[in-house]
């Protein structure tokens, strides 16, 4: 397994067992993490931070060279807000651990020349299949249900 998506997966898990929303993003930069993170929306009575946000800030503030030239890992499909992050940084490539619970803003991306490429993470679908059947409610508050 690759082990930028198990990165990503380990903020998701981080983010579980703080009582949060199980979604986890590594930025890549030179084959380096620059910035991990996780949906913390929760703990930080946040309405922003997804975990590809929270990897983005925890990065630092970066020139658009080092964006044009990094990978973004996120554990689920990104949303509409998370999708408009990356599009503004010109990150040209996602991988994304699933998006059987969830289906963001896939076609969008793609059709602005983001690569996407699916890693099929079992981990990543047990865990947020797990979190949507015990916290619907939170689950329906993140995706603006």
């Amino acid at each position: 397994m690759d082990k930028f998506m198990e990165a990503a997966y380990e903020e998701a898990k981080k983010g579980w067992d703080e009582g949060g929303i199980p979604i986890g993003s590594v930025l890549i930069y030179e084959n380096k993490i620059i910035g991990r993170g996780h949906n913390r929306r929760i703990q930080k009575g946040s309405p922003i931070l997804h975990g590809e946000m929270d990897a983005l800030e925890n990065a630092g503030r970066l020139p658009a060279s080092v964006y044009q030239n990094s990978i973004l890992y996120t554990t689920l499909s990104p949303c509409p807000m998370c999708s408009g992050a990356i599009l503004l940084y010109g990150i040209p490539k996602v991988v994304i651990g699933e998006n059987e619970t969830f289906m963001g803003d896939e076609s969008y991306l793609q059709s602005k020349g983001v690569e996407l490429i699916h890693a099929h993470h079992a981990g990543c679908l047990a865990l947020m299949k797990k979190m949507i059947a015990e916290k619907p409610e939170i689950w329906n508050e993140d995706i603006g249900v």
